[in-house]
């Protein structure tokens, strides 16, 4: 399962998407640290499976961030066309993107 939550902005939505097994952890490899546990809320919106996360993000308007973390919600995101494979990076096995539009 997959936490998804979308924040509503003046300049678009804004996704947040995180594996559920990874929402009480601490991300660190070097200088790069996701602490996901301290900004869990920032995470936890529904509690939804990857058909319904994509159904979903394809609905949305108007994307204008996207902060993804973990296998499954990397997936979805690939599948939704929000990230491309190349934006994919790794906090040792764990992967996670990010995703802005400027228009």
């Amino acid at each position: 399962m997959i936490y998804l939550k979308v924040h509503s902005t003046d300049n678009g939505d804004m996704i947040a998407m995180c594996d559920e097994a990874l929402i009480d952890k601490v991300l660190s490899k070097g200088e790069i640290v996701i602490d996901i546990k301290g900004y869990s809320s920032f995470y936890k919106g529904d509690k939804v499976d990857k058909e319904t996360a994509v159904s979903r993000i394809r609905d949305l308007e108007h994307i204008y961030s996207a902060n993804i973390v973990g296998t499954d919600s990397i997936d979805v995101a690939l599948s939704a066309r929000i990230i491309d494979r190349k934006g994919i990076l790794f906090v040792g096995d764990v992967p996670y993107a990010h995703s802005y539009s400027m228009d």
